[in-house]
């Protein structure tokens, strides 16, 4: 079955405006520009026919797309598009050290040492298989062909790596900001990209 997918980061929080370290283990509301962005988006898509809602179990997806839900469109959450874990680093507010560690961690995925992880956190492969899981269950959703999917920015890259079947390392090769959207197509076998980074609905 074709399916269309609209995949969307969540909304700007105060701990993105900050620069603080917020992964799976940050369960943060939007602010006000947060909520801006979400209610732009839901404007300019409100009459997009959307089958099914998936968002991660963190609040700031459902607050993303908290319109379209009380649309009494059918909406799951899987914690198979929960944000990647950043261990120790969760909650951390920016520093040189800070920056330092993310910017060894970042090289070790682009060189493909992609079972690297921060302590008590999450790497790349292990986001990945949890994706895969997630995904299985939205495919086999027979019901919906328009399909919204709200995440979060690390781990929607590397979502966009599974489902476009390119190597991890390649993960940074899409870039994003908050409520940008990726629409992909999927005929059955294999998915396209047919909008890349749009954030038409902010401008």
């Amino acid at each position: 079955m074709n399916k269309t997918i609209y995949i969307i980061r969540h909304g700007q929080t105060d701990l993105n405006f900050r620069g603080v370290v917020q992964g799976r283990g940050m369960d943060t509301d939007l602010n006000d520009l947060g909520r801006s962005q979400a209610e732009a988006f839901y404007q300019y898509y409100k009459n997009v026919p959307f089958d099914h809602i998936y968002t991660s179990t963190l609040k700031r997806t459902h607050q993303t797309v908290r319109n379209f839900i009380e649309k009494d469109i059918p909406w799951t959450q899987l914690s198979g598009l929960d944000e990647i874990g950043w261990g120790i680093y969760e909650g951390v507010e920016s520093s040189d050290a800070v920056k330092l560690a993310f910017a060894d961690m970042l090289g070790s995925w682009v060189s493909g040492r992609l079972a690297q992880k921060f302590e008590n956190g999450e790497s790349p492969e292990d986001v990945k298989l949890r994706q895969l899981e997630a995904f299985e269950h939205i495919l086999q959703n027979e019901l919906a062909s328009n399909i919204l999917v709200c995440m979060h920015g690390r781990a929607m890259r590397i979502l966009l790596c599974v489902l476009l079947d390119r190597p991890l390392s390649e993960m940074d090769e899409f870039p994003h900001s908050n409520t940008t959207l990726y629409k992909l197509e999927y005929d059955g076998k294999k998915f396209s990209i047919i909008e890349f980074n749009n954030t038409d609905h902010l401008t």
